[in-house]
């Protein structure tokens, strides 16, 4: 009988996050698969691989089935890991649909040379995600979200008043863009708290229009700001 352990995050409905080990159980799967691929020299299987990668990001978790056997049968065994933000690992997913498809385009060209590197680059960026918690896709992912929010616009004032928080007081406190589940928000509260910091959050779940408005494309994002809600300084994001 299988002991069900119980998890924070409903993998299915909390979409916008997600357990930190199913992209690399997602990982481990992908790499491993492309590596056969690649040493057998049955290229269908990266067409198939970039076709689940497909589906799953269309149709969503329940589509993926590197997904349903992590989070049915090996989370409720190992428990839940850290709750992340999902976008970074779901940025990668595209930049592997994109290098598997090519791979197998080139295969069904005649060009097995390349077909065979590509489909190697996806097998040990996966298998590296998956042995270390490196994911190269979700560097990108973040280095971009950075680049982005550095080139709309430079921030140097959050509109206290329209985050509720006109009545803050006086002297520098620090406003975290978070997630009630995620694991790096609540360490990063803790690590503020405990240092003896005024710390107000603004929940990205509830208010996505300020999450929008000010970039917050990964969480846990803070600004130290003073009283007139001008940015001292940027403490994490």
């Amino acid at each position: 009988m299988t002991h069900s352990i119980p998890r924070t995050a409903d993998p299915y409905r909390d979409v916008d996050v997600i357990d930190a080990r199913a992209p690399r159980f997602n990982q481990a799967t992908v790499g491993t698969i492309s590596l056969v691929a690649v040493l057998t020299g049955w290229w269908p299987l990266l067409a198939l691989l970039a076709a689940q990668l497909a589906i799953g990001l269309r149709l969503g978790r329940r589509w993926c089935l590197p997904c349903v056997v992590y989070f049915e049968f090996v989370q409720p065994r190992l428990g839940e890991g850290p709750i992340e933000d999902s976008r970074p690992p779901r940025f990668a997913n595209y930049i592997g649909l994109a290098v598997l498809g090519a791979a197998a385009v080139a295969y069904v060209a005649g060009q097995a040379t390349l077909g065979a590197t590509l489909g190697l680059l996806v097998a040990t960026l996966a298998l590296l995600a998956a042995a270390t918690g490196f994911c190269a896709g979700c560097f990108l992912y973040r280095v971009a979200a950075r680049m982005r929010g550095i080139r709309t616009a430079r921030l140097d004032r959050l509109a206290m008043d329209e985050l509720g928080l006109a009545d803050i007081g006086r002297g520098e406190h620090v406003v975290a863009f978070t997630h009630p589940l995620c694991t790096d928000c609540h360490s990063l509260i803790d690590s503020l708290s405990a240092a003896g910091r005024r710390v107000r959050t603004i929940d990205v779940r509830d208010r996505p229009d300020l999450a929008r408005k000010y970039g917050v494309a990964v969480v846990p994002m803070a600004f130290a700001v003073d009283e007139r809600g001008m940015v001292l300084a940027r403490v994490a994001g």
